[in-house]
């Protein structure tokens, strides 16, 4: 934090660029959440399964998983553990490390990634992408990347 910022208030400015992020990213998560519910999945169960679906063997260490989904280990533990019940997801022991687990995409797992990816895309587009001018989206990428950078850093401190 730079010398001197602590103990300001926000501008008038910088305080609405911060409560529309927060409202835009409470309600998005919120809406492609509920967008979600007919194929009974919540929108951590399906970066869950982007994550790994997108990984050699459709597998990845519980470590990197929950690194990569921004959950606590134990948060994600309990999450997979949600997702083994319904025939999803399964551990799997890591044959060079006694202590590491992996998660694994079932057949199941990976038609339903199948099937619900099309209905995810189609909602981010009509919730975000699509009320976005192209430049816009550029724009806002740029803007956000150092913010992303510094709280992955952060992240990694702790």
């Amino acid at each position: 934090m730079e010398k001197g910022k602590s103990d300001e208030w926000l501008t008038t400015d910088e305080q609405r660029a911060w409560r529309t992020y927060v409202d835009v990213g409470t309600l998005l998560l919120n809406q492609l959440g509920r967008d979600l519910e007919p194929f009974d999945l919540t929108i951590n169960d399906y970066e869950i399964l982007v994550n790994l679906s997108e990984s050699p063997r459709h597998r990845m260490r519980m470590s990197d998983l929950a690194r990569a989904t921004l959950q606590s280990k134990s948060r994600l533990s309990h999450q997979i553990s949600r997702m083994e019940k319904t025939g999803l997801v399964r551990r799997e022991n890591c044959e060079s490390d006694r202590r590491g687990l992996f998660a694994v995409l079932t057949e199941d797992g990976w038609e339903t990634m199948r099937k619900v990816a099309p209905h995810h895309v189609a909602a981010v587009r009509e919730h975000f992408i699509d009320l976005l001018p192209a430049e816009d989206q550029t724009a806002l990428r740029n803007a956000l990347t150092p913010v992303v950078e510094h709280l992955r850093a952060e992240r990694g401190r702790s």
